[in-house]
């Protein structure tokens, strides 16, 4: 007569096996595609209109705003609330939105005076990625990318001057933006 096996060893025998697919699974996944953000691209590609019954239509990033200066600067709109990273062409090369602080700059032409790896913003958030590039009524102006990535919450009647970007676009920033990279407000 065959012994029989206790329970414990059973329900050993199949964990051990469930950890064993759940590995198996991972080590698969792992090696398989990956989903990719993509970057948005400030001119439709060319190819575009020939694909668009088999894709839906994105509309195209705002166009670099006129009067935006010359050369290899970053173009803030204050009415658009967005950011262009233009190269020495004059090629918007990147744009993403923004959340401005409660200070505003006046339109002008201004370049990046510092740079500061990360601190504490006015509204307490832990922030990175900080250029500088003025000053108005009395606060900092610049931009920066709050660490956890987080949307600036509401500035309960503080004034800041921070002028918010999402994580990457902060990383993106961050790279583009050396000391007295040009900076160009506008309406």
């Amino acid at each position: 007569m065959a012994a029989r096996l206790p329970s414990w060893a059973w329900v050993s025998g199949l964990t051990v096996g469930g950890i064993a697919v759940v590995i198996a699974l991972a080590v698969q996944a792992e090696h398989g595609p990956q989903p990719t953000a993509a970057a948005v691209k400030p001119h439709p590609s060319a190819t575009a209109g020939a694909h668009a019954s088999a894709a839906p239509q994105q509309s195209a990033p705002p166009a670099l705003p006129e009067q935006s200066g010359t050369g290899r600067r970053i173009v803030y709109s204050l009415a658009e609330k967005r950011v262009w990273l233009v190269d020495a062409t004059g090629t918007a090369t990147r744009t993403f939105t923004v959340w401005p602080g409660t200070v505003s700059p006046q339109p002008g032409s201004y370049s990046v005076t510092s740079r500061t790896p990360a601190t504490t913003g006015n509204d307490g958030v832990a922030v990175e990625h900080i250029l500088y590039f003025t000053r108005a009524s009395g606060v900092d102006i610049g931009f920066s990318n709050a660490i956890d990535g987080s949307s600036p919450p509401p500035a309960n009647g503080k004034q800041t001057g921070g002028i918010r970007l999402h994580k990457e676009d902060g990383t993106a920033l961050w790279a583009f933006g050396d000391a007295k990279t040009a900076v160009t407000v506008v309406e």
